[in-house]
């Protein structure tokens, strides 16, 4: 088995209440689901309007899937108009 995690930082644009921040995640973190096969909580920043903090839990059979379901996941989030990445961390779980 083969695991990953990705921080996530973003910025959301034209937010302007906490209610409207939750509501965008929420679409952001379905339609991310509903791309890719995997789980994603706020992880932190939850009192503030503008930033955010999203954890992406990834999962795979082998190294090689994984790599690439990482990347594909960065992009997505990338290419999104709505957000703007202000830093992304990948960290591994390495089984012993």
């Amino acid at each position: 088995m083969h695991a990953a995690a990705i921080r996530v930082e973003l910025l959301l644009r034209d937010v302007s209440s906490l209610k409207e921040k939750r509501s965008r995640l929420k679409g952001v973190a379905r339609r991310l689901r509903d791309r890719y096969p995997v789980a994603v909580a706020e992880i932190d920043h939850q009192d503030l309007w503008k930033r955010a903090t999203l954890g992406v839990a990834v999962v795979a059979g082998q190294n090689g899937q994984l790599n690439r379901l990482l990347h594909s996941v960065i992009r997505w989030f990338e290419s999104q108009d709505d957000l703007e990445v202000l830093e992304t961390v990948t960290a591994f779980m390495v089984e012993e």
